[in-house]
């Protein structure tokens, strides 16, 4: 009875509207009304957060087309987003692989991978700024030791490849987790089925686990393209987008607008841009990566 009892209580839709409300409030608060207010302010002339707004139409998305520091920033934020893909996620599920084939110590590589995640980014952004100091740096020291001459390691060309290293480091862990968790789900009569059809070694990961994990790595890659977007405290901690702008990104150059150009209409106009893009990126993967249901 009592079980009875609580379907016909779950039916009602007063208490669904109930358990929904908290979280529509706070979708709402912090995400869809943040969004219509960037879309609004992106067609405006706002200087200094004053209460003074121009309207000018698309004068911001213009002038964003015709901005060189956003096409270095676009560049840039590609070749992060490629290598979150490519080297975080696609490195995460490297690690994963090779540990889910270890019988022994597979806790501690677990550890040892995800660790990286628990330290914040702004910890992280002050680490490798020390490492790649002219003066007092680890990379420098090093150099030294060897008798070679010292290097400016952050320079126009290094700068995005080098600011690169600390937040590919940071998440590879990440992904290298979710891809083992997803492993640890497949059944083990598959792999007998396989090992039977001869189907062991590299070519079991790759004609079983891989098409298997392929709603995981469609996610994976989600997380990555956005996750991607959204660096900021490395790139701005290590270099603050430069030398002479070699390392912006989007979000640091929007932050740059809004809080340094005090321009906070044409700072909505990248966020509109970044979040564009970041809706085509993922379609995209996920078009390419989830073409059919799996299911075991």
């Amino acid at each position: 009875m009592k079980r009875r009892r609580s379907v016909v209580i779950f039916r009602d839709k007063r208490y669904i509207v109930l358990f929904l409300a908290p979280t529509m409030l706070l979708l709402f608060t912090f995400l869809l009304y943040p969004l219509v207010q960037s879309v609004y302010y992106s067609f405006t002339e706002w200087y200094n957060f004053s209460n003074t707004k121009k309207f000018i139409g698309f004068g911001n998305y213009n002038q964003l087309i015709h901005d060189p520091v956003v096409w270095i920033a676009l560049k840039n934020t590609f070749i992060l987003v490629i290598g979150a893909v490519f080297l975080q996620a696609g490195g995460g599920l490297v690690l994963a692989l090779l540990t889910d084939s270890i019988k022994r110590g597979f806790k501690f590589f677990r550890t040892v991978f995800f660790f990286p995640i628990v330290i914040s980014g702004t910890a992280i952004g002050l680490m490798f700024s020390l490492i790649y100091n002219y003066d007092y740096g680890l990379l420098n020291a090093i150099m030294r030791g060897l008798g070679l001459s010292e290097q400016i390691w952050l320079t126009e060309k290094s700068a995005i490849y080098l600011v690169l290293i600390p937040i590919l480091w940071q998440y590879v862990g990440f992904y290298f987790v979710i891809f083992l968790t997803g492993m640890s789900k497949i059944p083990e009569d598959i792999y007998e089925s396989a090992m039977l059809d001869g189907i062991t070694g590299i070519r079991k990961s790759i004609y079983i686990t891989l098409p298997l994990l392929r709603d995981v790595i469609a996610s994976c890659l989600t997380l990555a393209t956005a996750g991607a977007l959204k660096v900021f405290d490395v790139v701005y901690i290590v270099t603050k987008g430069g030398p002479l702008n070699s390392s912006e990104l989007l979000s640091t150059y929007m932050y740059t607008k809004a809080f340094n150009g005090q321009n906070a209409g044409y700072a909505s106009t990248i966020v509109i841009a970044m979040m564009i893009l970041g809706i085509v990126i993922t379609v995209v993967l996920n078009k390419l990566v989830k073409k059919e249901a799996v299911s075991y």
